[in-house]
């Protein structure tokens, strides 16, 4: 399905939506997907009673050095091979309107795609820096969020500014099949099966820990 991209007019390619649809958004590099990422997506699937969820394969980590990044191409084909689950979908539409942060990305879609209920998903390890995101308040106004918890990352991630915050707005586990509908802001943090899997560790195991790009986050 196409939408024409904010005033440009040029058509941009979006998995299929509909209105009604409750659709997650998991947005990373993807340098390389591994199973975690795949286990993330069916705990969010069954748990969140999600139709979809997206594979948001994105240029660049604007809080990560992208220097020996692998082309967006070759990340979208390795995410295409691991993706068992049809109700995935693979899209790199960042890429094609444009924008870098977050916020952008998810302020465009909810403006175009009227009536999806979206939820962001992320693991725990990235709620421990949320508030590093750029307008990281406005983009927990603008959809539900769901963390999956990660080796390490449980209390860090709670403790944190940003999961701090959101502890106001967070819903009980038994209660997160209804998180899209209570409407943003709202916030599950879900436990189940944990992968140890890293995109940066495997990295460092195919390339050595000196050639590894090193993170800001």
């Amino acid at each position: 399905m196409t939408r024409p991209a904010g005033g440009l007019g040029t058509p941009v390619r979006l998995p299929r939506h509909a209105p009604g649809m409750r659709i997650g958004l998991f947005g990373g590099s993807f340098n390389p997907p591994h199973e975690g990422h795949l286990l993330a997506s069916k705990i969010a699937l069954s748990r969140l009673h999600l139709d979809r969820v997206w594979w948001l394969v994105t240029p660049g980590n604007p809080l990560k050095q992208n220097d020996g990044l692998p082309e967006l191409a070759q990340r979208m084909a390795l995410a295409r091979e691991l993706a068992s689950d049809p109700r995935i979908d693979i899209t790199d539409f960042e890429a094609q309107i444009g924008t870098r942060f977050t916020y952008d990305t998810i302020s465009w879609l909810v403006k175009r795609c009227p009536g999806v209920e979206f939820v962001w998903i992320m693991g725990a390890d990235n709620l421990a820096g949320f508030q590093r995101w750029q307008r990281w308040r406005e983009i927990a106004g603008m959809v539900s969020i769901a963390v999956i918890d990660r080796p390490g990352s449980t209390l860090k991630a709670l403790q944190s500014r940003g999961g701090q915050w959101l502890s106001r707005y967070r819903l009980r586990e038994h209660e997160a099949s209804l998180l899209t509908r209570r409407g943003a802001p709202s916030f599950v943090f879900l436990h189940g099966p944990r992968s140890n899997l890293s995109s940066t560790e495997i990295r460092q195991k195919l390339t050595g820990p000196d050639s590894a790009p090193k993170s800001s986050v």
